[in-house]
């Protein structure tokens, strides 16, 4: 007899990097554990692939050090001899039709500084004034959630919000600040808030810890002692396959999970059927971990008694495309001495200057162990990585691969004043990858996990719940192990 079959079984449906980190937590457990992925590759939004010869990530490049789950688990992986940490950043604000330096002394866009507001010219005259009235104007109340712009528009003014709230929120959601909801984007700051009569004073109380999970974008910044961010020398993308193989989970590709359903007598607590109705699988488990957007968690959840609310709830969570146009170009094509020279390591477009790009980072300026790629001839190569795509900007997406690019180069040409194409181009599609963190999301994760504890070995994890960074799926996926765990063993 097979000793594995005796031990509970536990199936994880979803192998991006919340699945994958759940199976590899379970791997000193006393289960046996099977992660189910509908889709041919392990990952998720992590990928990494080789442009002119460099290996250069595909979706997430970057997470944080100040929050210890990925680091941690990059370290309980074997893969702490691999982190490199980025070279000196600063980054730009493209708008007003120049490169503007971003105010450092600011919170995910909400200015400490107005004198450094000022002087760095993302404003209009018209604009600081309004928003120095911070400073002066009565504590704005608020009753529940409430979008970001608009509280932070009644303090400061739309400028504010349209020229650095907006680009950096975008960066990290792909979303509106319109729609955003102030308490789940950006919790410290709201609790902050409730504090202070100022915003400004409200950001400036959280600046020396740059607390929280601000995301991956090229605009974060640094903290004392060095960068907020890390990555691995071969690219993020490699990390799924190391979590797939240290967890000694089995791990199954192409194996959609198209419905879950209690186990009849006889079967053990779950049912899970699998693969296309013309061959499909039933998989039983003694526990159900659901590692996937919200769309097909609703999905899976729907024919489980008890689950109505959870399944109300995930559908209410919408989801931004977006896509990453990643341009190589040799280092002679850039005035002066490369990238580098220009003095940023990457910048940010707000959407109300027009443009298609949101977002772009240097990369062989932000990660100096990306600058030894060379082009035909042995000429230096210089790498940027383009991000195409907001809420209610589909339209763009619907181009062509190589129309994509084209827009891409030409916008950073305009931009940056490099001369000539680039000599390698690649497109990355993200369909329904970030998201929307939408006013009342906190109280849609309540009502979500509070149905789901109801189902005895059921949890979730995963980017809709409690952020969208690389750490903050992690967290989810170690509170979603516990949960199922304790109801294996038994313990209160």
């Amino acid at each position: 007899m097979d000793p594995t079959n005796t031990r509970p079984h536990l199936v994880i449906v979803g192998g991006g990097v919340a699945g994958l980190a759940a199976a590899f937590f379970l791997r000193d457990e006393a289960v046996r554990v099977t992660v189910l992925e509908g889709s041919p590759r392990l990952g998720g939004k992590l990928s990494v692939s080789e442009i002119a010869g460099v290996a250069v990530d595909e979706g997430a490049e970057a997470l944080l050090v100040t929050r210890p789950e990925g680091t941690g688990l990059i370290a309980q992986a074997g893969l702490g001899g691999e982190r490199v940490e980025p070279g000196p950043t600063s980054s730009a604000i493209w708008t007003l039709g120049a490169m503007r330096p971003l105010p450092r002394r600011q919170f995910m866009g909400v200015p400490s500084d107005l004198v450094e507001l000022a002087e760095s010219g993302v404003l209009t005259g018209e604009g600081v004034a309004r928003a120095r009235q911070d400073l002066v104007l009565p504590p704005t109340a608020r009753d529940g959630d409430v979008p970001v712009a608009a509280y932070v528009g009644t303090r400061f003014g739309a400028e504010v919000v349209d020229r650095l709230v907006d680009p950096l929120l975008g960066g990290v959601y792909a979303g509106r600040s319109a729609d955003l909801s102030f308490d789940a984007t950006l919790p410290a700051l709201s609790a902050a808030s409730r504090r202070y009569r100022s915003l400004a004073e409200a950001a400036r109380s959280l600046l020396p810890a740059l607390a929280g999970d601000q995301g991956e974008t090229p605009a974060a910044g640094t903290r004392s002692g060095g960068s907020v961010f890390t990555t691995l020398a071969g690219g993020l993308g490699q990390l799924p396959s190391y979590l797939a193989k240290a967890s000694g989970a089995e791990i199954r590709t192409s194996s959609m999970a198209r419905e879950l359903s209690r186990g009849s007598a006889g079967l053990r607590g779950w049912r899970l059927t699998v693969g296309s109705a013309a061959a499909e699988e039933q998989v039983a488990a003694d526990a159900v971990i659901l590692a996937v957007p919200a769309r097909p968690a609703a999905r899976l959840l729907a024919a489980v008694p008890g689950a109505a609310a959870a399944v109300a709830a995930l559908s209410e969570i919408s989801y931004a495309s977006m896509a990453i146009v990643t341009l190589a170009y040799q280092r002679s094509a850039f005035p002066g001495a490369g990238l580098a020279a220009l003095g940023w390591s990457g910048y940010l477009v707000p959407a109300v200057d027009g443009r298609a790009v949101k977002a772009v980072t240097f990369s062989t300026v932000k990660w100096p162990h990306l600058a030894g790629g060379t082009a035909r001839g042995g000429e230096p190569l210089e790498i940027v990585r383009c991000s195409v795509g907001r809420v209610g900007d589909e339209a763009v997406l619907q181009c062509a691969d190589d129309d994509l690019a084209a827009l891409a180069a030409a916008e950073f040409a305009q931009a940056t004043g490099v001369r000539g194409g680039p000599v390698a181009r690649r497109v990355t599609r993200w369909g329904g990858a970030l998201p929307q963190y939408t006013v009342g999301h906190l109280d849609r994760v309540a009502r979500i996990r509070a149905a789901v504890a109801s189902q005895p070995g059921l949890a979730v994890c995963g980017a809709a719940y409690d952020g969208v960074g690389i750490p903050a799926c992690i967290a989810t996926a170690r509170a979603a192990v516990s949960q199922v765990m304790t109801f294996l063993t038994g313990r209160p």
